[in-house]
């Protein structure tokens, strides 16, 4: 963990690795306000956590890292802070000679991945025309849309969503490529999102729309959490009505002991850090491996297999589907370091 201030910026730049046993260390970059920057910290190391089971459970030779641009409450995000902040953190990125790797996430997009490349190559999702991937959005929507009907199959005996009301809490990039995909299978779409003008967009697409406030209690057969992370809690997880929930949004649960709840309840869970590969299993696919669009797409629709295989880990052991993906995750990982230790004489 690298913790600096940035020296054009003056903001702080956090950089964490969690791991790098099957690979350099991936995961995206957030610009974002934190009450204090030891919140973002705490940010940081979470999600570097998240993406080093990411990877390993997508079958990606990738460890899992976290950058943050910690902003405060009180200052003004101009144009020119913006590009000295992304700048000091291209530097400090630059300083892990490639075992650190980024790309967008909150707070940042293909145009920033060009802009840290000023100093590393190894940003990923720049636009296309910088040699990058462009938006992992869609990627990232395909892969929730192969987790969804994989955990459809197993929750209603078929994965297609014909006929299935299916509430998308959070109507950005990604949550209105799940909403298009569900829509063209012919799924009964109800979006949400605190944005308020994303309602007309949504309405004029003949979604439903529920309040933000209702979106994770609506009737539904299916809860897609596509916005912010932290959404179930011991507050919410009473009140969800669906009996399948997958969705994008990075660390959904505030306490993992909330995995057994919703197993509890009869609701099937699947993991964030499975539906939400997607993305970046596509732009190191792309990027790093150099796969063509057809095979990195096929690896994304993978996921699918990712999670039939993780369901039926759970349903043969009688756990959960969290504990069966880290499960999975960790026998890879363990078999990585065990691969990696020199032989005693």
């Amino acid at each position: 963990m690298v913790i600096r201030r940035g020296r054009r910026s003056g903001l702080p730049l956090i950089v964490a690795v969690h791991s790098r046993a099957l690979g350099p260390a991936v995961g995206g970059c957030r610009l974002r306000r934190y009450d204090t920057w030891q919140h973002g910290l705490a940010d940081a190391l979470r999600l570097s956590e998240a993406m080093t089971y990411k990877a390993a459970v997508a079958g990606l030779d990738f460890g899992g890292g976290k950058s943050v641009v910690a902003l405060d409450n009180d200052t003004a995000l101009t144009p020119q802070l913006r590009e000295a902040a992304l700048e000091d953190l291209g530097e400090l990125i630059a300083s892990f000679q490639g075992s650190y790797r980024t790309g967008p996430d909150v707070g940042t997009g293909p145009e920033d991945m060009v802009v840290l490349r000023r100093f590393s190559p190894y940003a990923y999702c720049a636009p296309e025309e910088h040699g990058g991937t462009g938006n992992s959005g869609g990627p990232t929507a395909t892969g929730v849309l192969a987790a969804l009907r994989a955990g459809a199959g197993q929750v209603f005996g078929d994965a297609s969503c014909t006929g299935r009301t299916v509430v998308i809490s959070g109507f950005g990039s990604v949550g209105s490529g799940i909403a298009a995909g569900l829509a063209t299978e012919g799924a009964h779409v109800v979006v949400s999102d605190l944005e308020p003008s994303r309602k007309e967009a949504a309405l004029a697409s003949g979604y439903g729309w529920v309040e933000p406030g209702q979106a994770l209690s609506a009737p539904a057969d299916i809860l897609v959490p596509a916005a912010v992370g932290g959404v179930l809690d011991d507050m919410t997880v009473p009140r969800i009505t669906a009996r399948l929930v997958v969705g994008p949004a990075n660390n959904q649960l505030t306490e993992e002991r909330l995995a057994d709840d919703l197993a509890g309840r009869g609701i099937v869970w699947v993991p964030d850090f499975v539906a939400s590969a997607g993305g970046i299993a596509y732009a190191l696919s792309r990027e790093s491996e150099g796969y063509s669009h057809e095979a990195a797409q096929k690896r994304v629709e993978g996921i699918g297999d990712t999670v039939t295989r993780i369901l039926d880990l759970a349903l043969t052991t009688g756990t959960t589907p969290l504990r069966a993906a880290q499960r999975i995750a960790e026998r890879r990982l363990a078999s990585s370091q065990a691969a990696q230790r020199p032989l005693r004489a």
